[in-house]
Order: C-alpha cells, then sequence, then structure tokens
C-alpha cells in the first residue's frame, strides 16, 4: 500500500513537472522570434534563423543599357521602386543579424554551362536568345565578368553577405544554395527580386520543396510581362506556397526585436 502511494506521488510530481517546464521550455524556444504581418496569417519567425535571398538584382535587370533595357523589357519608375524595397529590407535584414544572399544569373565566358543542343535554355533564357540573334552582342549579356553581370550599384554586397552563381532561374538548381541555407541553420527564406513570375518564384517553389519556410516581399519584386503575372505570383505564394509581405512590414517586425 505504501509502494503504490509512493507510485502515485511520484507520477503526480513529474506530471506537475511537465506541465511547469513544457511552457517554459516553448517560451525560450520563441524568444528570439518576432511577428510578421503577413497573407494569408501573420508569420513568427527568428531573424537568426532567416535568410534574406536577392535575386537577380544586377545590372542585366536593373539598369539602363542593361539585357532587359535592350530587349525592351525594362521599366525604369518600377524598378527604382524594387530598388528602394530591396535596400529597406536588407538594412534591416543585416541590422538584426539575418543572412543576406545574393543569387546572381551568369554563364561562362565559353557558355559551356548554358545547356547544350537537346536543352530548351538557350532558346528560352533573354540574354542567349539576343546574343544568338545577333553576333555583335555575344558575351555582353549575363556572361561572368561582364558589367551586365554585376549586382547593381545600390545593393551591392557587404562583408557577411554571401553571393551565389546560377545558370538556371531557379537559385538552388546545381548549386550550394541548400547547402549554405543548411549550414546556418535557416527555416524562413525571404524572397525578393527580378523578375517576380521568374526567377523569383522558381526559387520560391524550390524553396517550398526543399522544406523551407518561404515569404514573398511582393513590394520588393518586379515582374517580366504584363501586371497580371505580378497577382499570379502572389497569388501562388499566398495561397499555395508561402506568406506574403512588404518591405515596410518586414522592416518594422524587425525594428521590433
Amino acid at each position: 500500500m505504501k509502494k503504490r502511494n509512493l507510485f502515485i506521488i511520484a507520477t503526480c510530481v513529474l506530471l506537475l513537472l511537465a506541465l511547469t517546464v513544457q511552457p517554459l521550455l516553448a517560451a525560450d524556444a520563441g524568444k528570439g522570434s518576432v511577428t510578421l504581418s503577413a497573407a494569408p496569417e501573420k508569420i513568427e519567425i527568428d531573424p537568426l534563423r532567416t535568410a534574406v535571398l536577392v535575386i537577380d538584382m544586377q545590372n542585366a535587370f536593373c539598369s539602363k543599357g542593361g539585357m532587359f533595357d535592350v530587349a525592351g523589357m525594362f521599366e525604369e519608375e518600377k524598378v527604382e521602386g524594387v530598388i528602394k524595397a530591396n535596400k529597406k529590407v536588407i538594412d534591416a535584414a543585416r541590422e538584426a543579424g539575418s543572412k543576406v544572399i545574393y543569387l546572381r544569373m551568369g554563364f561562362r565566358e565559353d557558355y559551356s554551362d548554358a545547356g547544350g543542343v537537346n536543352s530548351p535554355n538557350p532558346l528560352k533564357e533573354v540574354g542567349l536568345v539576343l546574343m544568338s540573334s545577333n553576333p555583335d552582342w555575344k558575351g555582353k549579356f549575363v556572361t561572368r565578368g561582364t558589367w551586365d553581370w554585376e549586382i547593381a550599384d545600390a545593393l551591392k554586397p557587404q562583408k557577411g553577405d554571401i553571393v551565389i552563381d546560377k545558370q538556371r532561374y531557379s537559385g538552388f538548381y546545381n548549386t550550394e544554395l541548400d547547402i549554405v541555407l543548411k549550414t546556418f541553420d535557416i527555416k524562413h527564406v525571404v524572397l525578393m527580386g527580378i523578375a517576380t513570375n521568374v526567377c523569383v518564384e522558381s526559387t520560391l517553389r524550390d524553396a517550398f520543396f526543399y522544406d523551407y519556410h518561404p515569404i514573398l516581399v511582393k513590394d520588393a519584386c518586379g515582374n517580366a510581362g504584363p501586371d497580371f503575372t505580378q497577382e499570379a505570383t502572389i497569388w501562388n505564394v499566398e495561397n499555395l506556397f508561402g506568406w506574403v509581405t512588404t518591405s515596410d512590414d518586414f522592416k518594422k517586425a524587425l525594428s521590433s526585436k
């Protein structure tokens, strides 16, 4: 009888400890988190487990005389707004200790990584198509070492930032992005850049498939093509792949820490 009573008392003590410790552990786990206003709902993020992916903010897509400008796809006013929003997010991320990772589109000088005769890439990638149509442009667009390939001056990487080169729309395809994110124990990836409906969305979808939590900063992205392509990507992300926020909301959330 005495043993049974001791057993009951011990069980009650353990249960009490569990009920007391569990909330404390949960509170401790979320100590570094901030609440980010987003759609379809607010989301808790830990800045130290968050990486900002700055996608293709290069002269090719962001500057007069770049590839998009030559192709008739450059919208100066839109790009200026996107750069301003990118800067706001990057500055807030650096201040809060989040990783800033630049993804940079570009091919080798001999285009040995552009795709062979059986690849659709040379038939669809804008720079490769332009250079194929005009021999005088060969080596001018999204080619490593050129001005077109460089990240725009307004958003130059700083010490501590990481730059990853890619040859396809997705920043995950055939790059070290996934291993870099895992090295820093990243959970949330914040995506922005040009073009919303091409490289940004391609990278975001892959982030979802790799089990990261993707967050699109809609005013820090610029689409290629009609305006409905921007809205389509926003709808896709909000309803199917992640969360959508703004540069102001991101800055406000990280400033609250």
